[in-house]
């Protein structure tokens, strides 16, 4: 009976491989039959933070045949890349290329990153996009791709909504320091982002986001925020979101020095709350002896409160690595750890930010300093 069954199991085996094997070539031969037209356009539009928005349509670039999920060819004038498909920056690695389609738009940019200054792309420079691989990204996409609703219905909380919560690491005060959404931004967190400011009392905004005439679009209708800017205490500095580019580290000397300068709380906000906001809620609390999981759990809350992201998945620890990759460019390429993090964060302050020793005092003594009492409810009516 063995000597039957062990040919037996040979030949079954040797079927399966050829089996597997014509499959894949099948597979690959699908793949290489699939060719597309070569879309040719110009970048129309740039942005503040070097996104180049193309002529082209989002729909022209669907009628094509072009999917969430292709591998690209992108040519701008000379300057040649590769790059998938997305909807969102996240959908792809810090640092990484992305064509981002975004309502009706054809956006080329990279993640964190100012594809205007790495390609040297101007507004009118004609832009090719080819095939690389139909679908090679997909399934990368879809770990990554994130969708969050805009009603608050949808959410547990007003604080949540509005992505608004202390900061407290470290030596870092109770209620000394916050983050959140944009409060001036017009849209439907902002009501709730400017109740929760007034209710914990907030007196100096670094807001990373706005320029001076953003700043005054939506401000009445926040206003007490418009009473902090009326009164010398908010800060517009209109950051872009690359970490490494000069002018974005000349701006977080400015806002940290009217930190330095000015008494809490204190509310940083970007637009959203989370990345750039993130960086520097993440610089400070490590200045202020936060540990790596401290300020790993403080960046991804954004990200459960917007999207869900639980601790746990896989999701969770793609993403998480965007905060950590960051400390590590500040450190050289090197890993941060709990004993490095304070150091790293204070060096990269006075040796790239270049803030004083006093100034560097100053944030420390302002951010440890009381707590301070919180009395009143909020009440939303719409």
């Amino acid at each position: 009976m063995k000597s039957i069954r062990r040919p037996f199991l040979i030949v079954l085996l040797a079927i399966s491989m050829v089996f597997v094997s014509c499959v894949t070539s099948q597979q690959e031969a699908i793949k290489e039959t699939i060719t597309l037209p070569t879309l040719q356009s110009s970048v129309a539009v740039i942005d503040k933070y070097g996104n180049c928005t193309l002529a082209l349509s989002e729909q022209e670039l669907i009628d094509a045949g072009y999917a969430v999920g292709d591998w690209t060819t992108i040519s701008i004038g000379d300057f040649t890349y590769e790059a998938p498909i997305g909807t969102a920056y996240s959908d792809v690695d810090k640092g990484n290329y992305l064509i981002r389609l975004n309502k009706g738009s054809v956006i080329l940019a990279i993640n964190y990153g100012n594809l205007t200054k790495t390609s040297g792309a101007e507004e009118g420079e004609p832009v090719s996009i080819d095939l690389l691989e139909k679908g090679g990204y997909l399934q990368e996409f879809e770990l990554r791709h994130l969708v969050r609703t805009e009603e608050r219905k949808d959410y547990a909380s007003d604080a949540i909504f509005a992505n608004f919560r202390s900061v407290q690491f470290g030596t870092i005060a109770p209620n000394r320091l916050y983050r959140s959404a944009n409060p001036i931004l017009g849209d439907a967190r902002a009501p709730y982002v400017e109740a929760l400011a007034k209710l914990v009392g907030i007196k100096t905004v670094i807001n990373l986001a706005d320029d001076q005439q953003s700043l005054y679009a939506h401000l009445d209708e926040a206003p007490f925020y418009k009473g902090l800017v009326e009164s010398g205490s908010v800060i517009a500095l209109d950051m872009g979101v690359t970490f490494t580019d000069p002018e974005f580290i000349a701006k977080l000397k400015t806002g940290l020095t009217f930190m330095a300068e000015h008494k809490g709380p204190y509310l940083i906000h970007c637009n959203e709350g989370k990345d750039r906001a993130g960086f520097v809620s993440a610089l400070l609390s490590g200045l202020m002896g936060a540990s790596v999981d401290e300020i790993v759990t403080d960046y991804m809350t954004s990200y459960q409160n917007y999207y869900g992201v639980e601790k746990g998945t896989e999701r969770y620890a793609v993403i998480s690595k965007i905060i950590t990759n960051i400390f590590a460019e500040l450190n050289g390429g090197k890993a941060v750890t709990d004993k490095t993090l304070k150091k790293v964060s204070e060096n990269y302050l006075i040796k790239t930010v270049g803030l004083s020793s006093d100034q560097i005092k100053a944030i420390k003594d302002n951010l440890s300093d009381k707590s301070v009492k919180l009395e009143g409810s909020i009440t939303f009516i719409f």
